[in-house]
């Protein structure tokens, strides 16, 4: 029996032992670099489909265990062409891995067509879609922040808002200075409409040379998207989403009621009142801020379904986005379709088309609510005992803090509506072999409504209505582009070129209907109308605008053996803008080259630069992006300007603008120097740029004295000529260690200087920036040999500490506790003992000379984790809520402890009384630094494995988590250093008059491949 027994266990462990050497097959090889043939040490070699591999060894030599001669083993590299071979019956498998030269032939959009990387003479940035899709932003440019040198991008956190950018500095001073997004072939100022799962990549043209084919609207950049296309095969399902919320960071501390009570009295003995309150009767008092903002819920959802058959593709998506605001009561929602078709109809004939709806709502923030936060005094409270708001009229605090935030937050009604609809469809027919002829037709449609209520009711003494008032605004945009192009491609030999002939046509119409009543008794949201009010006191006004243009351009690309290359195009636009004087046409030329020395057989043998190449540029681009008649005069009415004549009373009229007989084009030059390098077998990547970009007969509309009798006191026309100047790098390294570790890290920087280079007024500058006060005191200049918008003002030299110093020097009327201004008037360098506007002098840029991102990503088998990081150097912002009084408004905590308040308490911060006499002044006190540095966005995903989803029957499964903007580092004492500019007003650019805080948000998501 025993022998019975052993001689079974034998055969089961036969039997055993032949199952799985049958099961496992022993395979080895070599991994080498094509074509020197030299190993490559540490490359990956993977099963397929698993988490199995092993790296080679010094010599490039491995061995691996598969599970069958089926299995597939993957040999991959950083800087290499990963490679794919099926073991079938070989034991010895050598692999020879090409290097990596995707960099090269990555293909990028250009205007009307798409290059070879390796092709582009201009400057050229192509963000994937997948990049910008990872981080959980509500708008896609946001997603570029720190990623792309040379481009500033500046956030709000009010939801719903477009991001500000700006591509090596400010390329027009009036009208918009948003660049160009081009979507699928139609033309938008703006793209908040588009969500960012939709995107496939994000081009931007930052050179002239690049730009130039889109001269009428060039001068601020282009940004070229491309959405999403279905391909053939089954359909994919993919689901995106993410749930979290948003909080205020660096939250300004304001004085709590005991400091505000003190400084209350300060300041009324400076000006010989007595006391107002007494500090001893309030402790901490109200923290408006915490009392009226809060934690803000943000979530985010798409779907999409793609695929297609051997004739036709598909691409359909939905969308949902619901942002609170951190104000209470402030929502944004907005809602997105997306439906792409792509037919191949003949061989040579292939339509399509893409559609795409947005519809948003949203209950906005109240006007100047950031303003009375700053503000508002903590000795009120927000409700009495008896449930009634608190009445700063109570505490005898003035005219200038009579507000309680509550009842504004509560009594106030805003809601906007926006839907846009949008489409482009196509027809690309092959003529010949190269010869190639597309058309398409696209256009806009968008409608957007704004209705605000104010119903009777009685908070406070000044917080009252005795007179609803309902108003209603809505604006409509219509708009049509006609585009056909011919495109010829050939290669001869080393030959290689591809030549382009286009024409456009665009309209380009608005309309505006803004009405109001009186009298409209509430009911609910959705039943708040017109009618309802009272006929008498009505008003109606209605407007609207037309731009047409029609272009016609051309572009020639020659390459010869892939070493020298050459670019060049014109395009000839005419607009309905600059129609007066014959000054319809532009022309913009532009040409580029380049040279790709890696290519050179002296290269051949050299193992520094995988890749080398220097290409320059130079072109003209152009700005419609004004108002239209900007040369027709026109004028006010209005009951203030009646006059009675012979005993009748006649109506009078005043000019509203001074205007010049002729407005001409505002055109834009650049040149651009580039070296494009990749070292250590495309592990390091390096691009250096020097630009220059100079616009000429500037378009500004200048403030002048309303005494010379114009009712808008300013004067619009080509009033100057300024440049931007300026370096940007950008280094990329990427390798990995073992075979289940890999990383990134890019480091990228633009350094850009503006300068006005002349003014067609000779030395007179252009003066701007209002600062709060209705002192009208401007806080820029615009002059030669300065940048544009530089603060200007009086430098501060210490404050007075008592009379005697008052009356020893040039400001008499001073008072102890104010600011000392320098006295630099005079001359032969002696000061003239009065201080008046000759002692100002420039005091701040808020131009950032600065910018700069890292962006790093680490795998570890199945983990992901990335750290982005992004910042600003080297600008100053005017922090005009420290001096924006006009009553007892409150301070921040940072004044209180500063501040003067007896002999020797301060020589750096003034009195309580910082709004009166001249210490409102611009002058060097308000100028504060803007740089910061911060983590702009941490995630840590997790991908599960193939084995998990085969179980889940799913195709792809991640999770993760994000922080957005978790920390920031800055010296600047208001709420945020990132100081969005007037989007139309570059001369008004850094001034924070209690700007819409930024917020640090955090979520958590999920994708889904099904």
């Amino acid at each position: 029996m025993k022998t019975v027994l052993r001689s079974l266990c034998m055969l089961v462990f036969l039997s055993w032992s032949v199952t799985s050497y049958g099961q496992q097959i022993s395979i080895s090889g070599k991994v080498t670099s094509a074509p020197d043939g030299s190993p490559l040490p540490g490359a990956s070699v993977l099963i397929k489909g698993t988490t199995t591999g092993v790296p080679t060894d010094a010599d490039g030599n491995y061995s691996i265990q598969v599970p069958s001669t089926s299995s597939i083993l993957v040999f991959s590299m950083i800087g290499m062409t990963a490679q794919e071979i099926t073991v079938g019956s070989k034991t010895v498998l050598n692999a020879s891995l090409l290097e990596d030269a995707r960099a090269l032939n990555e293909v990028v959009v250009v205007g009307y067509g798409s290059q070879r990387k390796l092709d582009v003479t201009g400057s050229v940035v192509q963000i994937k879609g997948s990049e910008i899709a990872k981080q959980p932003s509500m708008n896609a440019v946001s997603g570029l922040q720190g990623k792309v040198a040379g481009v500033q991008i500046s956030n709000s956190g009010k939801p719903g808002e477009a991001p500000q950018i700006r591509i090596r500095g400010v390329g027009t001073a009036y009208g918009s200075a948003n660049p160009l997004y081009v979507v699928d072939g139609v033309w938008f100022d703006d793209i908040s409409f588009l969500n960012s799962g939709d995107i496939e990549s994000m081009n931007i043209l930052k050179d002239a040379s690049s730009q130039s084919i889109y001269g009428v609207r060039a001068a601020n950049g282009v940004v070229l998207i491309t959405t999403k296309k279905g391909k053939a095969g089954n359909a994919v399902v993919n689901y995106n989403g993410y749930v979290g919320y948003q909080k205020v960071t660096n939250q300004v501390k304001m004085a709590n009621a005991n400091q505000y009570a003190t400084m209350v009295n300060e300041l009324a003995n400076v000006n010989g009142k007595g006391n107002v309150l007494d500090p001893s009767q309030y402790g901490e008092g109200t923290d408006w801020y915490h009392q009226i903002l809060r934690n803000a819920l943000v979530t985010n959802h798409q779907i999409s379904i793609s695929g297609g058959g051997e004739k036709t593709t598909y691409n359909f998506s939905l969308g949902y986005l619901n942002q609170d605001g951190v104000v209470e009561k402030n929502n944004f929602k907005r809602y997105t379709a997306r439906l792409q078709n792509d037919f191949q109809v003949l061989k040579s004939l292939k339509i399509g088309y893409t559609a795409t709806g947005s519809f948003s709502k949203s209950k906005d923030e109240a006007g100047g609510i950031f303003r009375q936060l700053y503000a508002a005094g903590p000795v009120v409270p927000v409700y009495y005992a008896d449930g009634t708001y608190g009445d700063p009229t109570d505490y005898n605090l003035g005219d200038g803090n009579n507000y309680n935030p509550q009842a504004t937050v509560d009594f106030y009604n805003q809601n906007t509506k926006k839907t846009l609809l949008t489409a482009n469809a196509y027809a690309e027919l092959t003529i010949l072999k190269g010869l190639t002829f597309k058309t398409s037709l696209g256009g806009r449609y968008g409608q957007d409504e704004t209705r605000s209520y104010v119903p009777n009711y009685v908070a406070t003494f000044k917080q009252r209505n005795t007179t609803s008032k309902l108003e209603f605004t809505r604006p409509q945009t219509r708009y049509w582009i006609f585009e056909n192009t011919l495109t010829y491609a050939k290669d001869i030999g080393k030959h290689s070129f591809t030549a382009l002939l286009g024409q456009s046509a665009q309209h380009d119409q608005s309309y505006e209907v803004k009405a109001s009543a009186l009298n409209v008794p509430y009911t609910s949201e959705g039943d708040l109308y017109l009618a309802l009010g009272n006929i008498d006191g009505r008003t109606i006004e209605d407007k609207g605008d037309l731009g047409t243009y029609a272009s016609y351009f051309g572009r020639v690309n020659y390459s010869f053996n892939d070493r020298f290359l050459l670019n060049a195009s014109l395009r000839a636009d005419g607009s309905s803008k600059f129609y007066q004087g014959g000054n319809a046409w532009g022309y913009f030329p532009s040409v580029g080259a380049g040279w790709v020395i890696s290519n050179e057989s002296f290269m051949a043998n050299q193992h520094v630069f995988d890749n080398l190449k220097i290409r320059g540029s130079w072109g003209k681009i152009g700005n419609a992006s004004v108002p239209s008649n900007l040369s027709t005069l026109t004028v006010a009415n209005g009951a203030d300007l009646a006059a009675i004549f012979g005993g009748q009373l006649n109506t009078g009229a005043s000019i509203n603008s001074i205007i010049p007989p002729t407005t001409y084009w505002e055109r834009g030059v650049g040149t651009d120097i580039g070296i494009e390098g990749a070292l250590l077998k495309n592990k390091l990547t390096i691009e250096l740029d020097y630009y220059l970009k100079k616009t000429e007969k500037a378009i500004f509309d200048i403030p002048v004295l309303s005494s010379i009798g114009t009712a808008s006191a300013r004067i619009v026309g080509n009033q100057a000529t300024f440049q931007n100047k300026g370096f940007e790098a950008v280094l990329n390294w990427r390798d990995e260690i073992g075979k289940d570790f890999s990383y990134s890290i890019g480091i990228n920087g633009g350094l850009n200087n503006n300068k006005v280079l002349s003014v067609t007024s000779g030395a007179n500058p252009i003066y701007d920036g209002g600062v709060g006060l209705t002192s009208g005191a401007l806080a820029t200049r615009t002059v030669v040999g300065d940048p544009i918008g530089s603060f200007y003002g009086y430098v501060v030299d210490g404050i007075f500490q008592n009379q005697e110093e008052i009356n020893h020097s040039a400001q008499k009327n001073a008072k102890p506790g104010d600011f000392r201004y320098r006295d630099i008037s005079g001359t032969a360098g002696v000061p003239d003992s009065t201080i008046s506007s000759l002692d100002r002098q420039v005091i701040g840029n808020p131009n950032p000379k600065l910018t700069y991102g890292i962006n790093t990503s680490f795998n570890y088998k199945w983990f992901d984790l990335s750290l982005d990081f992004q910042g600003v150097a080297k600008v100053d912002i005017y922090n005009a809520n420290l001096g924006w009084r006009y009553g007892n408004e409150n301070f921040t905590k940072d004044f209180y402890d500063n501040r003067w308040y007896g002999a020797g308490t301060s020589n750096t911060y003034p009195s309580a009384n910082i709004g009166g006499g001249s210490n409102y002044l611009p002058n060097t006190f308000f100028v504060q630094s803007g740089s910061y540095f911060r983590v702009r966005n941490a995630q840590i995903g997790y991908t599960f494995p193939q084995s998990v989803n085969d179980k889940l029957k799913i195709k792809k499964l991640r999770v993760y988590a994000n922080a957005q903007n978790p920390l920031n580092f800055f010296k600047y004492k208001g709420l945020s250093p990132e100081v969005r500019a007037n989007e139309n007003k570059p001369t008004q650019a850094g001034i924070d008059a209690n700007v819409y805080p930024l917020s640090a948000t955090y979520n958590f998501g999920i994708n889904v491949t099904f």
